[in-house]
């Protein structure tokens, strides 16, 4: 979701995303192996949690991931071939949390991830932030499917050269959409998702919707589609802060597009139909009950218990009054993140290709 114009992110086909050269000597197979009698040891201290999460105890100086405010301390990397493919990764540790933004997004994407990678080292977790194709601006010109391929290698790369014993995806706005698509393909690096949360998932068709000139907009990338121009650009007044193409457009704001995963006016079978294959890992669903880019007539408690359902009995967190990106509710953000993680993020680890 963007943050002004609103949109998300899905295509369901196989996924076969290039290896990752590694030159540690030893394979991502066997780096999970030998990683799991390391595992590190997580603390349980609720109080902790809460004061990284206002910004106290490492905030700021020490030898913590925050240097002071908007200041992240930790690696940079480059995980795949193309030169937007950088990572940013706080804490040295063998447990990652992956951050996946949304529409416009790049590094620092929410307020809340500063006292997140403060919560996550005294978890002994780190926080990847990346770049890939649809950061920024260019979210018009990629898709889900390129997305995935990405993520892919990112997480290739962690088991391979950081010898990671597993990784939670925490995906905000049309990050969901991102995860949703990934769990779907079975990529090979996907069973090494231990867990995922969805961070405001929302329909970015309901929102476009409101706006009026987007069916009109609709209708001409239906008709390019249908003239094989899926590739050519859209009108600048069909998104103005972004070049989009037809197959991006028509996938983010028709019904039932590649995009359209967690709209209201789906049934049931619908919602399950695209979200089911999501109880095959430890979901968690925060919705923000104050969110911007919902619709007023959406019923968003009715709505979050039905993803939830969808997804085989997702867990839910509903951040009362929270906007899109959780912005005015940072700490109990932190909080609701923190506290599923040391839940369900070591589950599977003893045998995780199961």
């Amino acid at each position: 979701m963007e943050e002004k114009s609103g949109m998300n992110l899905s295509t369901p086909s196989s996924l076969s995303a290039p290896s990752q050269t590694a030159s540690s000597g030893t394979s991502w197979f066997s780096g999970i192996v030998r990683g799991r009698s390391a595992s590190a040891k997580m603390s349980t201290n609720s109080s902790s949690t809460a004061a990284a999460a206002s910004g106290g105890d490492g905030a700021e100086g020490g030898s913590g991931p925050i240097n002071k405010k908007h200041q992240f301390r930790g690696v940079m990397f480059k995980y795949g071939p193309k030169p937007i493919q950088v990572a940013f990764k706080t804490g040295d540790y063998r447990q990652q949390v992956i951050f996946i933004g949304g529409l416009t997004d790049g590094f620092l994407a929410t307020e809340y991830l500063e006292p997140l990678a403060n919560a996550l080292e005294k978890e002994r977790w780190s926080l990847v932030q990346f770049l890939f194709s649809s950061s920024y601006s260019g979210y018009g010109l990629s898709s889900l499917k390129q997305d995935a391929i990405e993520l892919d290698q990112l997480i290739s790369y962690l088991i391979n050269k950081e010898e990671s014993e597993g990784v939670v995806l925490l995906g905000h706005s049309t990050g969901c959409q991102d995860i949703v698509y990934y769990l779907r393909t079975n990529a090979a690096c996907s069973r090494a998702v231990r867990a995922a949360i969805l961070q405001a998932p929302v329909s970015d068709r309901e929102f476009k919707a409101t706006l009026a000139e987007t069916p009109s907009m609709i209708d001409l990338a239906s008709n390019m589609i249908s003239e094989n121009r899926g590739s050519e650009l859209m009108p600048l007044e069909a998104n103005p802060d972004s070049p989009i193409t037809a197959y991006r457009y028509h996938s983010l704001c028709a019904y039932n597009g590649d995009d359209d995963m967690f709209s209201s006016d789906f049934s049931d079978d619908q919602l399950k139909q695209k979200l089911g294959h999501m109880s095959n890992t430890p979901t968690m669903v925060m919705f923000s009950m104050g969110d911007e880019y919902v619709p007023e007539y959406v019923d968003k408690k009715a709505l979050v218990e039905r993803l939830c359902r969808a997804m085989g009995g997702a867990e839910k967190a509903e951040i009362e009054h929270g906007n899109h990106s959780l912005s005015n509710r940072v700490v109990e953000a932190v909080e609701a993140i923190i506290d599923f993680v040391k839940r369900d993020g070591p589950k599977g680890w003893e045998d995780p290709w199961s």
